[in-house]
């Protein structure tokens, strides 16, 4: 059985953890340099692969019959692998 509460959970610390990736992404963008040129298209280019991940993801779950709550778990996960992903290459 799937735990809503898990799933509520994991939800909420992914988006902390995005805003927290806002934050840092704004910092680099707001330096204007080259380096923030690059992490704007990177930013726009993330977004369009990682929606076409997540809908791939839920999809797959989806056609083996999963649950509501497993197709919505497989979408989160997509998500937040490349949320945490950025956290760590933004933070260093």
């Amino acid at each position: 059985m799937f735990n809503w509460w898990q799933l509520a959970f994991e939800t909420s610390r992914m988006a902390f953890e995005a805003q927290e990736v806002v934050a840092m992404r704004l910092t680099k963008i707001g330096r204007g340099d080259a380096a923030a040129s690059v992490e704007a298209q990177q930013m726009v280019m993330e977004k369009t692969l990682v929606i076409g991940e997540a809908w791939m993801a839920a999809a797959g779950v989806a056609m083996r019959n999963g649950s509501p709550q497993s197709v919505a778990a497989a979408f989160l996960g997509s998500y937040r692998k490349r949320v945490r992903a950025n956290r760590r290459r933004l933070s260093r």
